[in-house]
């Protein structure tokens, strides 16, 4: 068996073996650097949507798509929506939208429909909205620190979703088989 495609079958019971998101559960006080740069890492739903951006961003360049648009268009947009919540504006559906950009990211690899054009970009950033909105709802104390944490972060997670999708575009159907996990986690986190 092919070494990455072992690899992927582990991320992936790992991901299967998750509870639900944990990222929005309210207990922790969310405040400075150290709880901004493990907010993103402790829910799934933010976890796979980052991966999932960064699978989705080596399919791009694969395409003859600039490989870091999504990602930086995903951090960009997720900032705004940080700053929308730190501003106490509502966003309406933000967990259901949550929920949705892991289907939909998870979709879009199973199916290997990764547009080299902006459009992709686009799409990416309206799902980091709801993602920056829920980070920038729960930041209390020292904010800006707790900004800098969950961006530095989520770019990091984006980085490594992009080696994953370069090492799943050399097995024969990892690329389907990760987007599916994804997907069906997506659809998971939506009925939950």
């Amino acid at each position: 068996m092919n070494r990455n495609f072992k690899l992927a079958a582990i991320a992936g019971a790992a991901l299967l073996a998750a509870g639900p998101a944990f990222a929005h559960t309210g207990y922790l006080a969310e405040s400075g650097f150290a709880h901004g740069a493990l907010h993103p890492l402790t829910g799934i739903d933010h976890l796979a949507a980052m991966l999932a951006v960064g699978i989705w961003s080596a399919m791009a360049a694969r395409n003859g798509g600039r490989m870091w648009l999504a990602p930086l268009a995903f951090v960009a947009t997720m900032l705004a929506g940080a700053g929308l919540g730190i501003a106490g504006m509502a966003l309406p559906a933000v967990e259901p939208g949550i929920a949705a950009s892991v289907l939909v990211l998870g979709l879009l690899i199973a199916l290997r429909y990764a547009p080299s054009g902006p459009y992709g970009a686009v799409l990416i950033g309206l799902f980091a909205l709801f993602h920056g909105h829920a980070h920038g709802t729960e930041a209390t104390g020292s904010i800006a620190a707790f900004v800098v944490g969950f961006a530095v972060v989520t770019a990091a997670v984006h980085v490594a979703g992009i080696g994953a999708g370069q090492a799943l575009m050399r097995v024969r159907l990892a690329l389907p088989a990760a987007g599916t996990l994804i997907a069906v986690t997506g659809a998971y986190l939506l009925g939950s």
